[in-house]
């Protein structure tokens, strides 16, 4: 599933496109992707000018001059920018400046009109949390801290692949408790984050599967991961080789010598 850096890094490529121009046509075609009624969503995205575009955490608001498009990738959606329909394609836009596309392999993926902003269900972007805010959420959890990482209303935007980078990066223990977690623990966790999401989205996310931006370009981070996915293969700090144990159904990659228990 793409998770913040990848989002982010589709709109960077999408927002030069879009912004500013009208939507003069909307076909969809998936009713798990586009629920309700599809005659009024068509309807309501036509004519309307995007002004601009924004995320929170994996969400992505398109923000028009009436209402919200609101969309999310689930874990094989794509946003593309003139490119060709085909089988999976699921909504398209016509805009005065191009095609705007989302795919959709598994339908997992939301594209959806909303007449004005939805209340926030998920926690604070993972990106713009400070330490304060932070530290003060995570003392409301129970179990590992990889666990609360994968729960969105803890901090929104993090998901398998990030937290396992950043807790490696921090030297913790994903089965770590968060009740064990002193506020300098805390600290040093909240600091690797922004460290680990800031560098995945310079080098424009991970691409494991499914992921490109919406030039249908793929991500560099998969090229530097430290633990994820890299089971067996040698610690690139103390050589160990990494392990993969499963926390809340996902599978988890870490160094047993570098994140002690």
């Amino acid at each position: 599933m793409p998770e913040l850096p990848e989002v982010e890094t589709v709109i960077r490529s999408l927002v030069p496109h879009i912004r500013g121009r009208t939507i003069v046509r909307a076909e969809l075609s998936s009713r798990r992707v586009t629920r309700g009624d599809w005659a009024a969503t068509e309807a309501a995205l036509t004519d309307a000018t995007i002004t601009g575009v924004r995320r929170r955490g994996k969400q992505i608001f398109i923000d028009l001059n009436r209402g919200i498009l609101y969309v999310h990738l689930g874990m094989t959606g794509k946003l593309l920018w003139n490119a060709d329909p085909g089988k999976y394609t699921r909504a398209r836009l016509e805009l005065d400046s191009g095609t705007l596309l989302f795919d959709d392999i598994r339908q997992f993926g939301r594209f959806e009109y909303l007449p004005e902003e939805p209340g926030a269900k998920k926690g604070p972007d993972a990106l713009g949390v400070d330490f304060a805010t932070f530290h003060s959420r995570i003392q409301r959890y129970r179990g590992s801290i990889k666990a609360v990482f994968l729960n969105q209303a803890f901090v929104s935007g993090v998901g398998n692949i990030y937290a396992d980078e950043i807790l490696f990066a921090a030297r913790v223990h994903p089965k770590t408790a968060v009740a064990r977690i002193s506020k300098r623990r805390a600290e040093i966790i909240h600091k690797h984050m922004l460290g680990v999401l800031e560098q995945a989205i310079e080098l424009r996310g991970s691409s494991i599967s499914d992921y490109v931006d919406s030039a249908g370009l793929a991500g560099e981070f998969q090229t530097v991961h430290r633990v994820y996915a890299r089971t067996g293969q040698p610690c690139t700090v103390c050589g160990t080789p990494i392990r993969r144990i499963v926390i809340g159904q996902r599978g988890t990659h870490y160094c047993p010598r570098c994140q002690r228990a």
